[in-house]
């Protein structure tokens, strides 16, 4: 279990990591494409070695890779959409409150249940981002951005319960990879047909730094990975629950080391929140 909570805490620094490096680049590079393009240069062919000679491959594991690429390219568009009608601080903490989501289909689906603490944690976490995006509602007429958000949520949800089906044949890191690398390849051509039709070419019109770049094709897939790796340890909903300690990271340090100070106390009080609840979750298991 201690292995399985240092994984995931591995995974959370990484995905802070990549979120600081974007946020230091210019919007019109997308930085995200360039990061998905990193990732599959970088690790995709240890991806499909891990594919070839790890994975177990079954009718299980190819109906779960063919969901996730279709419900991760969903949760691009989602994402990419609510972008464009609210600010990130409103929309990617509603995005990431799907752990109550997987709760509900696993129950419907599979007939599990989460233990009542563990239900209470998760549950005050998710209220902790719903606070957290509200200070992210600066101006208000963000109703617009909810459909895509709530379309993103619940990608995230069909993903990570194919996530947990597919784990059971993928035993390997490099097999985890190659799982990853399908679902990348696929967003990163959706990516490329927006880039078509936002730039009018199929590359954006610049390139992060190096030096951010960099950590992006490392750490973009790689987080990924190591959560998808875990699951084989803990269910999805907890899985999922504990990677938005990463929000809880961000928010602090946007606070103490960026000085970002707008609504600093309310945006502690929901990092708070969130914490206290992925520490009564923790604390259950």
């Amino acid at each position: 279990m201690q292995s399985a909570l240092l994984l995931i805490g591995v995974a959370v620094l990484m995905h802070v990591t990549w979120n600081l490096s974007a946020r230091h680049v210019d919007a019109r590079c997308n930085y995200l494409w360039w990061g998905l393009l990193a990732h599959l240069l970088l690790l995709g062919p240890v991806g499909v070695y891990g594919l070839l000679m790890d994975a177990h491959w079954s009718w299980s594991l190819l109906t779960a890779t063919l969901i996730t690429v279709c419900a991760n390219s969903l949760y691009f568009i989602g994402l990419r959409h609510a972008y464009a009608k609210a600010p990130a601080a409103f929309v990617y903490p509603l995005a990431r409150s799907s752990p109550l989501l997987i709760v509900l289909w696993t129950w419907l689906l599979f007939g599990e249940a989460p233990g009542l603490q563990a239900f209470v944690g998760i549950s005050i976490s998710v209220l902790g981002l719903w606070l957290l995006a509200s200070t992210g509602n600066r101006q208000g007429g963000t109703g617009k951005a909810l459909p895509w958000i709530a379309l993103a949520a619940f990608c995230t949800s069909v993903y990570s319960l194919c996530d947990k089906v597919a784990i059971t044949d993928l035993p390997t890191i490099p097999a985890v990879f190659g799982y990853v690398s399908l679902g990348y390849t696929a967003s990163f051509l959706l990516l490329t047909a927006f880039n078509k039709r936002e730039f009018g070419t199929l590359v954006p019109p610049c390139r992060p730094p190096w030096r951010y770049l960099l950590p992006g094709g490392l750490c973009i897939g790689t987080s990924y990975v190591l959560v998808i790796y875990v699951m084989q340890y803990l269910p999805a909903a907890y899985v999922v629950a504990f990677t938005n300690t990463g929000i809880v990271l961000a928010s602090v340090l946007s606070v103490v080391l960026l000085g970002e100070r707008e609504r600093w106390r309310q945006r502690l009080l929901a990092a708070a929140v969130i914490g206290a609840g992925l520490l009564v979750l923790g604390l259950g298991l």
